[in-house]
């Protein structure tokens, strides 16, 4: 199978970079923090121990204690990856699908919900600028994240609006172990993927602070272009200028500044994004001579301040003011392709601008002391955005919502946890639901962890929703003032079992869910001239299975899981023999990490199988048709070398062995013959591509 021989050859340059980068270095503990690709040297069934997790917590608690079930996505697992971004992540993960639009970005959806019913963080704090209802993860990057928590499952009562499918927390690093820390990271990859950033941080007594910065550069591709494409002479001006993934640059800086008190813990986190799109047209007739090209550009500036403060040893402040700006702006012009002059196009929408702003605080106090029967925790949040722009009724509109929740623990005996909340809200748009919640945790024996709980979620109807305004001669979409907040029920169970077996640790894991998301916001034909607007007439259900297995021995890492997924389509109701309103897609992962410690050398091979993906769709005259996008493989392989006690690693690889680049979403014609057979093509990824990484971090005492 030509799958095997890729495999082989990825294996062979493996293999050979091993010999190349041969040679002993001396195993050492790394920094907490620090750019490694080394577990730690603690026994396995530790390891799986110590994740410490905040998301959700009422303080900083281990995965095995906390109330939900959680996944860490590490920065060692992350370097393993040679991740860039958090859609490189993300693609290994279960019960995550991906999507790609060229232009809008990477979106997600978990636990078969859309990406615009999760929550992405950083640090707590929400991530603003959706575009088409998601965000672009690909936007963000990993420089400074020590680590990435996911939750399936609503956490509405904690976070309000959009955490109604999961939450995804990125946690900054905030400390360091040595006085001065430097590191630069380069990364290259053979699609034409430059990027590299630098960070410097310096600690002394109650005092760290962080500066980093770096760029990330593509520079688009299209099925078919050969890999190692190191031309950069003028290109002819002909059918090759246009790009399926188009060249992306980003420029990223981020400021980091704590202090720490005895008792109290101070920190600010300032960051700015810039990124440009470009998408060049395809030469017009009849004589090519001109093209309509368009450039999308893309501005973050996210400001944060965090105060903690241990009022006990067992009851915590926690503080939180946030205010982010984004901007994103779309540019069109008629390119001369004889002279490359570029004159703004004046067709309506060509040139479009827009700026939401989001003010966010959230403050918590909590009590955890493991020995109490009871424990609570009482918060508030408050989030004002404001949007401007031409498609904005007014072109200003502003929603404010200001929340309270509180939530109990309560242990009527030691391995057992019963938390209930509950969230209320008031906001200026729309009557915000009460939102409840319930989560159970119970420990029947040392090694086995069982979870289960009910919780209510919604997602608030966004400001383009409830006052968009986009009227030209070939639109007429309104926004609908009236709108209700979607809302779900949600059931989750889940156990966790570990043990040792001759000397390997192993972790069992198993869990199933059951989301009932009813008000669903959806865009529908409202006039009989084509008028549409946002109504609250969506149904929509999912349901799934998740099962795991985790070992570990020495320095060898291995683990393998699937989920089998069912998503619910109101139109296959209707569809003439149908015999389940719900379509099943099933999902598999691997992955493999050995350490050879004695000579600082790491392999690691991460597998995900995506299963094809069955639905239904409706024609403009209203005839519904079954659809079915294809499935496909994603395995990436690489190995690293740490040279100089660690202050040098090497990485290199193959990403996409499989060569996965457009797969097919099919349409088979309905029922009743009205819609005729046919397909387009979903882009997945730019095919096989090899990379190289160098990290160089430098860490000293003043």
């Amino acid at each position: 199978m030509p799958y095997i021989s890729h495999l082989a050859k990825c294996s062979f340059l493996m293999m050979l970079a091993l010999i190349c980068v041969g040679g002993q270095v001396r195993a050492q503990e790394s920094p907490a923090g620090t750019d490694t690709l080394e577990w730690t040297s603690m026994t396995d069934k530790e390891h799986f121990l110590v994740e410490t997790v905040i998301t959700g917590q009422y303080a900083p608690s281990t995965v095995e204690r906390a109330i939900q079930k959680i996944r860490v996505v590490d920065r060692k697992k992350i370097d393993a990856m040679n991740a860039q971004n958090l859609r490189d992540v993300l693609t290994n993960e279960l019960n995550i699908r991906l999507s790609q639009d060229n232009v809008l970005g990477s979106g997600l959806s978990l636990q078969g919900i859309s990406g615009q019913n999760v929550k992405i963080l950083i640090d707590g704090v929400p991530v603003v600028g959706r575009q088409d209802g998601n965000i672009d993860i690909s936007q963000l990057n990993l420089n400074n994240i020590e680590r990435i928590e996911i939750i399936e499952g609503p956490m509405s009562v904690n976070y309000g609006t959009d955490a109604l499918a999961g939450t995804i927390n990125l946690i900054t690093k905030k400390t360091q172990s040595r006085q001065l820390e430097t590191s630069v990271n380069t990364y290259y990859e053979s699609v034409g993927t430059y990027n590299a950033n630098a960070r410097v941080g310096f600690s002394k007594k109650e005092h760290t602070v962080g500066v980093s910065g770096g760029r990330h550069f593509f520079d688009g591709w299209n099925p078919g272009q050969p890999q190692f494409n190191l031309d950069f002479s003028d290109r002819p001006a002909d059918s090759a200028r246009y790009q399926q993934w188009k060249p992306k640059e980003q420029y990223f800086g981020d400021l980091l500044y704590g202090y720490r008190l005895r008792k109290l813990s101070l920190n600010y986190r300032g960051s700015y994004f810039r990124e440009k799109i470009t998408n060049r047209g395809l030469p017009r007739p009849p004589y090519g001579e001109n093209s309509m090209d368009d450039y999308y550009r893309t501005y973050r500036f996210d400001n944060a301040a965090f105060m903690n403060l241990d009022v006990a040893e067992d009851r915590k402040l926690n503080i939180q003011f946030a205010y982010n700006q984004y901007k994103r702006i779309r540019n069109t012009y008629v390119k001369d392709l004889t002279t490359l002059e570029e004159i703004p196009s004046i067709a309506q929408g060509d040139q479009d601008t827009s700026r939401y702003n989001l003010f966010n605080s959230r403050g918590t106090f909590a009590t955890s002391r493991q020995s109490r029967k009871f424990n609570y925790e009482v918060g508030y949040d408050i989030n004002l955005e404001y949007a401007t722009g031409r498609r904005i009724q007014g072109q200003d509109q502003y929603l404010g919502d200001f929340a309270s929740f509180i939530s109990t623990e309560y242990r009527p005996w030691k391995d057992l946890t019963i938390r209930p909340g509950l969230r209320y809200a008031y906001n200026t748009g729309y009557n915000a639901p009460l939102i409840p919640s319930l989560h159970i945790r119970s420990q029947p024996i040392k090694s086995l962890t069982l979870r289960g709980s009910y919780a209510r979620g919604f997602r608030a109807p966004t400001l383009k929703e409830l006052y968009f305004d986009f009227v030209d001669v070939n639109h007429d979409i309104t926004g609908n003032t009236t709108l209700e907040a979607e809302y779900s029920n949600n059931y989750n169970l889940s156990a966790n079992y570990q043990f040792r077996k001759n000397s390997v640790n192993w972790k069992l894991e198993g869990s199933a869910f059951y989301n009932d998301i009813r008000n669903q916001i959806t865009l529908a034909q409202t006039g009989p001239n084509a008028e549409y607007s946002y109504v609250n007439i969506g149904v929509n259900r999912t349901k799934g299975l998740q099962a795991g297995a985790e070992a570990r021995y020495k320095g060898l890492s291995a683990g393998i899981g699937g989920a089998y997924i069912g998503r619910y389509n109101e139109l296959s109701e209707e569809e003439a023999g149908s015999v389940s309103v719900f379509s099943y897609s099933p999902e598999i992962r691997g992955n493999l990490v050995y350490d050879f410690t004695k000579y600082g050398i790491s392999a690691a091979l991460f597998y995900k199988y995506t299963g094809k993906l069955p639905g239904f769709n409706a024609d403009a005259a209203g005839n519904i048709y079954a659809t079915d996008i294809d499935a496909y493989q994603i395995a990436d392989l690489s190995v690293s070398k740490s040279f100089l006690e660690k202050k040098m690693i090497l990485a290199l690889g193959c990403k996409n062995i499989f060569d996965v680049q457009n797969i097919n979403r099919m349409a088979a014609g309905s029922s009743g013959g009205a819609h005729s057979s046919g397909g387009t093509a979903v882009p997945i990824g730019t095919g096989r591509t090899y990379f190289l990484r160098l990290n160089i971090n430098i860490n000293s005492e003043l």
